[in-house]
Order: C-alpha cells, then structure tokens, then sequence
C-alpha cells in the first residue's frame, strides 16, 4: 500500500471516529452513567473490535478476489451498492435506537458490528481498495488471494486503528468539556453526512471503472 491509500484509510477512519453512531457516544453515554472515566475508556476497544470485523470482512473480500478482469466488475458493483445504500439512508425516515447501556464486552463488540455494517463502513473502503494495482496477472490471481486477502485486513487495521483513536478523542473531549447536552443543541446530522458521503463515494468509484 502506497502512503497515498494509508493517509486515505486513516482519514476515512478518522471520519468514522467522528461519526457518533459508530460509538463514542455510547462510550460518553457508559462513562456519564457509571460516573467513572474507565468505564468509557474501557467500552471505546469492543466498540473498535466490532467495527475492524465489520470493515476487514469486506476489505479481505474485495483484495482476496479482485483480478485484472474481474476489478472493473467489482468498481462497478461497490459503486451501485455504495450509492444506492447512500440513498437509501438519505431517504430513510428510520433511525437505530441505542441499546440498554449494561452490556458485556462481546455483547459490545457484536452491536458495534451490527452498527458498522449497517451504515456500510467497510463500503466506504472500496474506492480506495480498487484503486489500488493489481499484482501479478489473471493466472496468479488464485496463488495471490492469500496475500490480498492479508492486504485487505491490514488496510481494514490501519482504518480501525484512526477510527479508535479519533473515537477516543472526542469522547474524553465531550466527557471531560462538554457533556452531552451539548450534543442537543449544536451537533449537526451527521447520518445525513454520512450517507452524502457513501453516495458520493459510491459515484467516485463508478467514475474511476
């Protein structure tokens, strides 16, 4: 992976860290509760673990498969998905409704997991993972797969390793400053964002196969 594409999956992680229905506020929301500090620092690496499985599922999938033949195919069918999931988040009146904050680590972890896939985070990677050179012919791509699959999960780990850390940002900042009342009166939609975002992605990714 060249700089180019680490500096895009961290920025795209660090987007994810923003993005409060990824976690941290349920992380604010555990710390508040319990009035300790640990029990946000301590539901932030569940939160984290949910949302690497969720984006190294489909980033192993798209580098362990892809070929010379078979990537146009791929930037093809990611860009529908990501524009049409896009759309459909813009369009949708539903909204994901928090669960009881006593929940186990694992119990965390798989939410996250839900979460992540459900707003189409490892989606958000296909622009960056099909752009990215193809090793190697068509009739090394099955000898290759391992590797990719491997490249893919190391992408998925750069992502994941941005996201927790802007996750842990913000939430102390709110923990600590703001509180989250605040969260009432000045933060944005960023679901709205969010989906803009998968559409235009998605459009990106049509235009580049």
């Amino acid at each position: 992976m060249t700089v180019g594409t680490l500096a895009t999956l961290a920025a795209l992680g660090a987007f994810h860290g923003l993005n409060p229905a990824m976690g941290w506020l349920f992380a604010v929301a555990r710390g508040l509760q319990e009035r300790d500090r640990g029990a946000l620092l301590r539901a932030l690496p569940p939160i984290a673990a949910g949302h690497l499985a969720s984006v190294a599922i489909v980033a192993a999938l798209v580098t362990a498969t892809r070929s010379v033949t078979a990537s146009t195919a791929l930037a093809v069918v990611g860009g529908v998905l990501l524009v049409g999931f896009g759309l459909w988040r813009l369009l949708s009146e539903r909204h994901f409704r928090w669960a009881g904050m006593r929940l186990s680590s694992a119990q965390l972890a798989g939410w996250s997991f839900l979460m992540s896939s459900a707003h189409g985070a490892g989606l958000m990677l296909l622009p960056v993972l099909v752009a990215e050179p193809v090793s190697g012919g068509h009739s090394g791509h099955l000898a290759a797969a391992p590797v990719g699959a491997l490249t893919g999960l190391a992408a998925a780990g750069v992502h994941t390793v941005a996201m927790l850390g802007t996750a842990l940002v913000v939430a102390m900042l709110v923990y600590q400053v703001l509180g989250v009342g605040v969260l009432r009166r000045a933060w944005f939609n960023v679901d709205r964002l969010w989906a803009g975002v998968l559409v235009a992605a998605g459009l990106v990714t049509l235009i580049r196969a």
